[in-house]
């Protein structure tokens, strides 16, 4: 990671053909766009790649949580299941939904534990949001089965594992829907936006109506087709130069991937001289995007004379539990219910009267867990000098 190691002619090429139409819009304008299509094609070609039937483009991964919540009815009053070690965006888009966010442990996979999973399920809970963290699979079979029981729809944050499969199927298609972000720093990149996959049509059809205001896609997606509206929509259409990045970057996937697990490797092979040392739960280690590589130490005490020294060799490694952006105790705005809004939505219902408050501690096993693990992004050019370096540390660390 992340995608803008490759960029070259490839993409070059797609997004000149969007500037000799000089149409940016993803809709209409089809007696100039001379049949150049791109977001279009990018839905079609990444849909397929994945397996899945129809693919709908968005602005960001993190709108396509929020288009994909609200085809399926998530709203005020409903509970959402998500897991404690995710972005921001997977919470932020339930609450603006007008939902709740329930999180739940997580396990030695770093993602949802399937065992508290089971343990949070309450007759208000609408969805479940399993994320394949760091760019490796939750146990979803078990999610899955989980949420059958139940009968509730398992919405798959797939942001950070796009090409990552089990048993060969993709990440993002063993749920209703699987939602996806092209973000700078992810490892194929469109500058922004996002993509969800499903093979409900229904469901497609209702996130492409509401990603464009609620207009009506009777004819879809070249024309927009009538001029009615079902419901009410909001802007979350990505534009033609997103959709001829993310066609070039596409095609680079697997390739990209590959090259990231050879790095993987090294890096593992190094670390594993460190007394005591656990790797990550690969739930299918072959189905692994290696966008990450994350390492286990027997105690927090452990874990920081380990970084001190990386650090003290300038390679210091990420430890998610002080990390802000991705860590439930470390989400300060989340547990203190800061908001813009005057009267305290979504913290608070109108008059005031609080909806939800979270324990900075109710989550001890993995707060316990992210304390002993470092975490080192894995690039797809990591140059020998750089691998070497960092191999260098690791094993000096082992000595700690």
């Amino acid at each position: 990671m992340p995608g803008f190691e490759v960029f070259g002619d490839e993409e070059k090429k797609e997004i000149m053909d969007v500037l000799d139409t000089g149409i940016l819009f993803r809709y209409e304008f089809g007696d100039q766009r001379q049949g150049v299509y791109k977001v279009l094609e990018f839905e079609k070609k990444f849909a397929d790649y994945c397996g899945a039937g129809f693919g709908q483009a968005v602005t960001s991964g993190t709108a396509a949580l929020k288009v994909a919540l609200a085809a399926l009815g998530v709203g005020p009053g409903d509970e959402v299941i998500t897991q404690g070690f995710t972005f921001v965006a997977t919470w932020e888009a339930i609450l603006d939904i007008g939902a709740i966010p329930v999180f739940t442990e997580v396990d030695e996979t770093l993602n949802m534990d399937p065992v508290d999973l089971a343990e949070k399920i309450t007759d208000k809970t609408r969805c479940i949001i399993p994320v394949h963290m760091l760019g490796a699979q939750a146990r979803i079979s078990e999610i899955i089965e989980i949420a059958g029981k139940h009968n509730i729809p398992v919405l798959e944050d797939t942001a950070q594992a796009a090409g990552g499969r089990i048993n060969g199927q993709h990440l993002g298609t063993f749920g209703q829907c699987g939602t996806f972000s092209f973000d700078s720093v992810k490892t194929m990149t469109t500058g922004e936006g996002g993509m969800i996959i499903t093979n409900d049509e229904k469901m497609w059809r209702t996130m492409s109506e509401y990603h464009d205001h609620g207009h009506d896609h009777a004819v879809n997606p070249g024309g927009r087709g009538g001029e009615g509206r079902s419901f009410i929509g909001f802007n979350y259409r990505m534009m033609e130069l997103q959709g001829a990045m993310g066609i070039a970057q596409l095609a680079k996937l697997d390739s990209m991937i590959v090259a990231q697990k050879a790095n993987k490797k090294r890096l593992r092979d190094a670390a594993s001289a460190i007394p005591g040392v656990k790797f990550r739960t690969l739930v299918d280690e072959a189905g692994d995007t290696a966008t990450f590589f994350a390492f286990i130490l027997e105690s927090s005490e452990q874990c920081r004379k380990v970084n001190e020294v990386l650090a003290g060799e300038g390679v210091g490694a990420i430890n998610f539990s002080e990390n802000t952006w991705h860590f439930y105790p470390k989400w300060e705005h989340l547990l203190q219910g800061s908001t813009t809004a005057a009267g305290g939505w979504p913290f608070a219902e109108p008059g005031g009267k609080r909806r939800v408050v979270y324990d900075p501690e109710a989550l001890p096993k993995s707060a316990d867990l992210m304390s002993r693990t470092l975490v080192y992004p894995v690039s797809i050019k990591m140059s020998e000098e750089q691998l070497d370096k960092i191999c260098q540390a690791l094993k000096k660390a082992a000595t700690a």
